[in-house]
């Protein structure tokens, strides 16, 4: 038998291998049937070897010559244990380096066969499994997870096609029009290069410095600084493609597209003050309350979305689509909601897959393209490299997170940490005929005909990318004034920071207004905007120079409830239920099963971690928190069940009672309270708040106001207490709530 007949063998003889491969990866579970393969399991009794398989009967005393000698260069187990630990770390990633990951599966309901042939989203049979990773940008992998910052949102499909990767953000649109200013917006929001002062922060010198002379940013500066960039949760965060993508049909027709994430949960925020506290608090805030959520089965869920504009319809607006600072507003293209991603697992090793998983902007798979966007662009170039640099090999693709799970061929070899064996030849073409190009009409890439622009060879960019206000004053006007007041607030915040009075200065200019010739523009922001900040600076007022556009749109407020993109839900909520030894079983207990069956996460807040004794007899929670290991900054409601007994008759002097209550009003978050708790609360905790409340208690039984719930004690009120509290939870804050005298 021929070298080339012995080859043609051994490939026919694996096809049944890779039949059942392709058969593998058309399962809902076929990423993790996949990584069982890679998945050791260390709960079961298993001894210490050496990488090389000796076991070892001491792992705890090195080789020494004598009892108190020198130790031994020749204990070969004690130098692989050190030498290994020396080698654990890795670079992190220069920006998203603090982030969280969730394995998951994308199902599709509605297909798009008009906008692309890709099977991923035009068979509905199909249960493709995912990967997301959640990230801050800025901050280091050790920052907190509450600071003001874009999150990174970025999505692997596990198709039948390969990796498909959606390497977006929690905002629509970005800093930048043009990669090449990559490396200078890092550089100016990192830590200053003097000091590495202040981490994870936009709010210093360089980064305004740098704004303020970038035009440009000054749209997604109107994201970062809303309440959007201080997220309640990863599960209440919107996630976008920011990029505008091409996508291609079966007849070759070619549109352009933008992807969308919608929370099941809702579009939801922190407040600044809540935030800051958080960060030291539990700086792991964000990443506890994906996991926690994903091990009681509370699954994070997203409708996915398009936009669609036919390429025929590409020049109508007036922004490019291919600007990144830009959004395409959904009066002028609504979203079409195609399917549902849900995060059902967490992973099993944090390094070996949140850290290990390397997303790239280029991995498409046929009937999705590249636009010519300038920002995805180098984008696709640079994600390339730095995971090559970052995870130390060309190998990467073999890491198991980052493997597709239909079969691989072709002709890549050798490189650091190649980890398979590859019969047969490594060029092509070759005489075996194998491996081969793929026609098109077989499931191979062939990317459609893209026109180009008339022009010469020069550094430029379109005509309508020198526009930067516009939907900077859209956002601004859309806000409610709660979020209007949160803006300034932030602003005021950031350039207060700000040691260099000309940044301060240039940055006002260019919130109130901006001149560009050619051609000329006199856009602004908003003047008021800019005075009410100069005011809270104690600088000048800047000159009102033209005239806010007044336009809005219903689609962007988190706080007004007419954006059909926002969900106001109790469910995916945390409630503190605060008791003292002799509280009200009854009611305690009716609010904690009530609430569990409508999907509300209750932790009992206690004296101790154990169980807490009610005054009836046998009765009892048990605590997951006590008071001095928990705030009210962890939950989105507090209650406070009333009781009898000695601990209850000293609860005016309960310090950690008083100042949850408080905060949480503060917080304008659900405060809640029965029984003997009423009065301590009206009466201490919140003294002239809620006195009227009281009153209107002792007639109604169940009384509600501005987000503060009060009942008594008695069984009978249970059910109309648990109704108006998680009708006040899902509203998520009590805007309306005056709180101007509340110092928590």
């Amino acid at each position: 038998m021929s070298l080339a007949e012995s080859i043609k063998q051994t490939v026919m003889s694996g096809a049944e291998g890779v039949e059942k491969a392709a058969q593998k990866a058309t399962t809902s579970n076929a990423k993790q049937a996949q990584l069982a393969d890679f998945t050791l399991d260390y709960t079961k009794d298993r001894g210490i070897a050496t990488h090389f398989g000796v076991l070892q009967s001491d792992t705890d005393t090195s080789l020494k010559a004598g009892v108190r000698g020198p130790t031994l260069i020749e204990d070969t187990h004690a130098r692989e244990k050190i030498t290994h630990f020396d080698h654990e770390r890795i670079p992190e990633r220069v920006v998203h380096a603090r982030g969280a990951g969730a394995h998951g599966y994308f199902k599709l309901h509605t297909p798009i066969p008009e906008v692309t042939y890709a099977p991923v989203l035009n068979d509905t049979s199909l249960t493709t499994p995912t990967f997301v990773r959640f990230s801050t940008v800025g901050g280091s992998r050790g920052s907190a997870d509450t600071v003001r910052d874009v999150r990174g949102f970025a999505t692997r499909f596990y198709t039948q096609e390969g990796n498909w990767d959606v390497v977006g953000n929690n905002d629509p649109v970005f800093f930048i029009q043009e990669s090449i200013k990559f490396p200078d917006l890092i550089h100016a929001v990192k830590p200053e290069p003097h000091n590495e002062i202040p981490q994870a922060q936009s709010a210093h010198d360089n980064f305004w410095d740098f704004i303020s002379r970038t035009p440009e940013s000054l749209h997604m500066i109107m994201w970062h600084l809303s309440d959007r960039n201080i997220p309640r949760s990863f599960r209440m965060m919107q996630g976008f493609g920011v990029h505008t993508f091409i996508c291609v049909n079966a007849k070759g027709e070619r549109s352009f597209v933008k992807f969308h994430w919608k929370p099941k949960l809702g579009i939801h925020s922190l407040v600044w003050d809540e935030a800051l506290k958080i960060s030291g608090q539990d700086p792991d805030f964000h990443r506890r309350d994906l996991w926690d959520a994903i091990e009681a089965k509370a699954y994070p869920e997203w409708e996915l979305g398009v936009q669609v504009v036919p390429e025929a319809n590409e020049h109508d607006f007036d922004f490019d689509l291919l600007d990144a600072t830009k959004i395409i507003p959904e009066e002028l293209v609504p979203i079409k909601y195609i399917g549902k991603m849900v995060l059902d697992r967490n992973p099993d090793e944090y390094f070996s897959e949140t850290e290990q998983v390397a997303f790239c902007t280029q991995h498409m798979v046929p009937g999705i393209e590249h636009s010519n966007d300038p920002l995805l662009h180098l984008r696709s170039f640079s994600y390339q490299d730095t995971q090559s640099s970052r995870l130390g090999s060309i190998n990467w693709n073999l890491i198991p997170i980052n493997r597709p799970v239909c079969p691989v061929f072709n002709n890549h070899r050798d490189g650091f940490m190649q980890m398979q064996i590859n019969k047969g030849p490594n060029y092509w073409p070759n005489r075996f005929g194998t491996p081969h190009p793929v026609p098109a009409k077989h499931g191979g890439q062939a990317l459609s005909p893209q026109p180009l622009p008339a022009g010469v060879k020069e550094r430029v960019r379109g005509p309508k990318f020198s526009e930067h206000y516009s939907q900077a004053t859209l956002f601004w006007n859309s806000m409610t004034d709660v979020e209007k007041e949160h803006i300034v607030d932030a602003f005021s915040f950031e350039l207060g920071k700000c040691e260099d009075k000309g940044v301060i200065e240039l940055t006002l200019e260019q919130i109130n207004f901006v001149s560009v010739d050619p051609p000329a523009f006199l856009l602004r922001i908003d003047n008021k905007l800019a005075c009410r900040v100069a005011a809270n600076l104690h600088v000048p007022p800047p000159k009102e120079v033209h005239g806010n556009h007044g336009k809005r749109t219903k689609f962007l407020s988190q706080v007004d409830r007419e954006n059909p993109n926002n969900t106001f839900t109790a469910e995916g909520r945390k409630l503190g239920l605060f008791v003292h030894d002799g509280f009200d079983f009854g009611v305690a207990s009716g609010i904690k099963a009530a609430f569990t069956g409508m999907g509300i996460i209750v932790a009992v807040v206690g004296p101790r971690k154990d169980k807490i004794k009610s005054h009836t007899d046998g009765a009892f929670l048990e605590a997951q928190f006590t008071f001095e290991t928990c705030r009210s900054t962890l939950f989105d409601a507090v209650f406070f069940v009333g009781g009898s007994g000695a601990e209850y008759d000293k609860l005016k002097r309960q310090g950690r009672w008083l100042y949850a209550a408080r905060e949480a009003f503060m917080h304008f978050k659900t405060v809640g309270a029965s029984g003997s708790a009423v009065e301590w609360l009206a009466k201490y905790a919140l003294p002239g708040e809620i006195d009227h409340l009281v009153g209107k208690l002792k007639e109604d039984g169940v009384a509600v106001e501005q987000g503060v719930v009060v009942a008594g004690s008695q069984l009978k009120e249970v059910p109309a207490l648990v109704k108006c509290l998680s009708e006040e939870i899902a509203k998520h804050r009590a805007w309306g709530r005056d709180v101007s005298a509340i110092a928590a």
